[in-house]
């Protein structure tokens, strides 16, 4: 691999000052439709001809392409195809109600819903008749059904979740006017036992509802669900007097995936599981899918006359077309086909941090996982150009199955160059991102990145 990427950097390094031409050419057209928003004012009241609107359509379809191709920051597959579902797009599909008991309004892919459910059902091992669940319209939805039925299940539950869980954990505790305690995070990312033990003893006397990551926004560490549940027995807690909640937007569905990591199982005393479907298996528009426990769902149930079915969602309507987007995906790529996905995207970020380490750039990437954290760029406009996603010292890839090597090596090549205008008068150092990343994945003036890799 090493050879490999020494030849694709060489290539790119011969070609960088034309890429660097094209791309500024690029963000020219870019800007300039950016700033000339006045061609999407609706002012005319005739209504606009169909080859008007078609031009502006396809503009903005340009504008896209060239976005996608340096979208390296945010966990979202661009690699997909549902041509063969353009005829369903003349149809409203509406599933409002619960996807096991259909409802009274015909145009709804519920038949579709119940077998992308099934299959996640045994993806994370609880039986059909004991589970429940719905597509939602992503992985917020998703915490927000999940904690609800933690909340509904124990009143009195305070919320403990880690520092690092995605922000809306704690939108959701101030909707449901939760109390709610930050844990501290490990290194990784991941939630610090000895500090949730701490807490838990300091509240034994309530409930305890768990959010857990299977896969941080930032980092992609994974918590572990066993030393959480070890943690709450050792404290004290029974099985009825705690309640988890696995957020597992993106590597939900990945970890099943990959040799001995962490099992997602409803085997172990967990209530909810939930994943966004835009993301790993990739969707035209935002969805998501959660699973929980049968016995839960009555107490937020109420049956709904005007659509004879049961309301036990957070939305009313629901999408329709979403369930079968996920279906599509889920049956023509198969098992086989999404472990192979899988383990492509983890190769690529292993290559990506490697390439980052050799170029003497401070790097950090978890076990299990495709997001690869590094010390962040000086230049807001390069973050920009490559669509990074970053928090304070730090930004980072998330490795998709639309990004190429090509890419990384581009992106890599680019870096470097903008490195080397940043620091070249030596009056502005490398961040130390030392205590986000460890100081070995350092390369500070202080800790000089350690090159056992």
């Amino acid at each position: 691999m090493e050879s490999l990427g020494q030849n694709n950097m060489a290539v790119k390094v011969a070609f960088i000052h034309d890429a660097n031409k094209l791309s500024r050419e690029e963000e020219r057209h870019e800007n300039v439709d950016e700033n000339n928003s006045d061609r999407f004012a609706i002012t005319q009241c005739i209504g606009e001809t169909d080859t008007h609107l078609d031009a502006l359509i396809t503009r903005y379809a340009h504008t896209l392409t060239n976005y996608s191709l340096r979208n390296l920051g945010y966990p979202i597959n661009q690699d997909f195809n549902y041509e063969a579902l353009a005829p369903l797009l003349q149809f409203h599909l509406n599933n409002a109600g619960d996807p096991f008991l259909g409802s009274s309004f015909s145009l709804n892919s519920m038949k579709f819903e119940v077998s992308i459910l099934d299959w996640f059902a045994k993806l994370w091992e609880i039986e059909k008749n004991e589970y429940w669940g719905y597509v939602t319209t992503g992985g917020t939805e998703g915490n927000l059904h999940g904690i609800l039925v933690g909340r509904e299940q124990l009143p009195d539950g305070i919320l403990y979740t880690s520092e690092d869980s995605h922000y809306s954990i704690f939108k959701i505790a101030r909707m449901y006017r939760m109390q709610c305690v930050k844990v501290a995070s490990l290194i990784s990312g991941e939630i610090d036992c000895v500090q949730l033990e701490t807490s838990l003893l300091v509240n034994k006397d309530k409930s305890a509802i768990i959010n857990l990551n299977i896969g941080t926004t930032l980092k992609g560490a994974i918590d572990d669900i066993d030393l959480v549940i070890k943690t709450l027995d050792k404290c004290g807690f029974t099985n009825d007097q705690f309640y988890i909640h696995c957020d597992g937007a993106l590597c939900g569905i990945m970890l099943p995936f990959m040799k001995q990591a962490l099992r997602i199982s409803f085997k172990k005393p967990i209530g909810s599981v939930t994943i966004s479907g835009h993301k790993f298996l990739g969707c035209p528009s935002p969805c998501g899918v959660l699973i929980t426990r049968l016995k839960y769902i009555n107490a937020l149930s109420r049956d709904v006359d005007i659509i004879a079915s049961r309301d036990a969602t957070i939305t009313g309507s629901r999408c329709g077309h979403s369930p079968v987007f996920l279906w599509y995906a889920l049956k023509k790529k198969g098992l086989t086909g999404l472990e192979n996905e899988v383990h492509n995207c983890i190769f690529k970020a292993r290559y990506l941090l490697n390439q980052l380490r050799r170029a003497g750039i401070g790097a950090m990437l978890n076990e299990y996982s495709n997001i690869v954290v590094f010390e962040r760029p000086l230049d807001d406009n390069f973050t920009r150009r490559w669509n990074l996603a970053s928090n304070k010292n730090i930004a980072h890839v998330v490795v998709m199955k639309h990004v190429t090597i090509e890419m990384l090596d581009t992106f890599v090549c680019e870096f470097v160059q903008k490195r080397s205008v940043w620091y070249k008068d030596g009056q502005v150092q490398p961040l130390c991102i030392a205590k986000d990343v460890g100081s070995r994945n350092c390369a500070c003036s202080i800790h000089k990145l350690s090159r056992n890799y």
